[in-house]
């Protein structure tokens, strides 16, 4: 009888046992090294070596209490529908996704490609490195991942049975509290607003009921919109890049939900980037995360488009104007779900290292403000912004307010 046999969180030296026991990648007597290296708010990460060879992998493995917060209690199935979709990016765009070793049903666990090679894209941004295919290769991989998993492009019957076994409560109740409710209520006292500008963001936030109502829309739609099966939580966090490749990690968030949800995250997380960069002064960095940030949202419509004509099969998808009218959704959604990504990295529990990684308070203050005036702008006016243009041109408005 094995030790493995029955679940429990397991700690660095579980993990080489672990290994050499149940995963066929490391000889029996190879000397391993273990390192827990997670940052994440919910899973363990452990990059087993072998000293002799500098061979490695990565084992990720979920506990039963999220690290953010001891009181948010989760399922370990989350692991397992993590596994299930990287598995389909292996299928549907196999060079944005890591390769895969096995899936442990006990341990709750799942072996996969070490990436020590790739940076974590927001440490990246934060120290104003370029990457010239980021745009194109993350609307590829948004296009190539998304629309196979739709009506558009699935039997209706099997798009309905994938619905029910991708079905993700607790994740996505996660995220109905922390990016659609807390950040507009605090009613579990959980925000953190910036000190010296804490009124001025309660005001702009707490106290803007038509800011709030518009919320709640999204919140609702969100949780009535089984369009496609969504990475569910694709921040700058989850990307790992080198100059030349991107891959595309941690969707333990995933289910059927809107696919504005992943686009508007994105762009969110690439705003700020380029806001950090404005207030630092880094002119060249600026134009050309202002490049990247339009020419992602262009690319993916015109991807969009591309893949629809090839591949839909519903066949009154085919129509050109039921065609326009469901991208538009999508750009309008992403709009939506961009300012709130925004207004919740800001103010709410989940902070991003590019905006709390701001050392002079004043430049911290015009940064969180540009965010902010942005992000609600992005709320209110989500129906008409739509290409990657009027993203940075109300980016320069923003700015040249504050």
């Amino acid at each position: 009888m094995s030790k493995f046999d029955e679940y429990f969180l397991m700690q660095e030296s579980d993990v080489a046992e672990y290994v050499k026991e149940k995963i066929t990648f490391f000889d029996k007597k190879a000397l391993l090294e273990v390192k827990e290296i997670g940052d994440g708010n919910l899973n363990y990460v452990y990059r087993i070596k072998e000293t002799e060879t500098n061979k490695s992998i990565i084992i990720k493995q979920a506990g039963t209490v999220a690290r953010i917060s001891e009181d948010i209690h989760l399922s370990t199935n989350r692991i397992k529908i993590e596994f299930e979709v990287l598995s389909m990016y292996r299928k549907y765009a196999p060079e944005f996704g890591p390769d895969l070793y096995g899936y442990d049903a006990v341990m709750n666990c799942f072996a996969m490609e070490d990436l020590s090679e790739f940076r974590i894209l927001r440490d990246g941004l934060i120290h104003y490195q370029i990457y010239p295919h980021l745009a194109d290769h993350m609307s590829t991989f948004i296009v190539d991942t998304l629309l196979p998993t739709t009506d558009v492009f699935m039997e209706h019957k099997e798009k309905k049975e994938q619905v029910k076994t991708f079905i993700n409560p607790e994740l996505c109740e996660i995220s109905e509290e922390l990016v659609y409710t807390e950040p507009f209520t605090d009613h579990n006292k959980r925000n953190e607003l910036f000190g010296p500008i804490q009124a001025w963001l309660s005001q702009q936030i707490y106290e803007d009921q038509l800011l709030r109502t518009e919320a709640a829309k999204l919140k609702f739609a969100f949780m009535n919109n089984a369009q496609a099966l969504i990475h569910g939580d694709l921040h700058t966090g989850s990307i790992f890049v080198t100059p030349d490749q991107t891959k595309v990690i941690d969707p333990e968030f995933a289910f059927y939900g809107p696919i504005g949800y992943d686009v508007g995250n994105l762009i969110a997380n690439l705003v700020f980037a380029h806001v950090r960069a404005v207030v630092a002064g880094e002119e060249a960095y600026v134009e050309w995360s202002k490049r990247t940030i339009a020419s992602f949202i262009d690319q993916f419509q015109k991807k969009f488009i591309v893949k629809w004509n090839d591949g839909a099969i519903d066949r009154l998808a085919k129509e050109d104007g039921f065609k326009n009218h469901y991208l538009h959704t999508v750009m309008e959604d992403t709009a939506g779900i961009c300012g709130l990504e925004i207004i919740r990295r800001i103010v709410g529990l989940a902070k991003v290292k590019d905006i709390v990684g701001i050392e002079e308070p004043e430049a911290r203050e015009k940064a969180e403000k540009i965010c902010v005036l942005f992000a609600k702008d992005c709320i209110m006016k989500r129906a008409s912004l739509q290409t990657g243009d009027q993203y940075i041109g109300l980016l320069q408005e923003k700015m040249e307010e504050i």
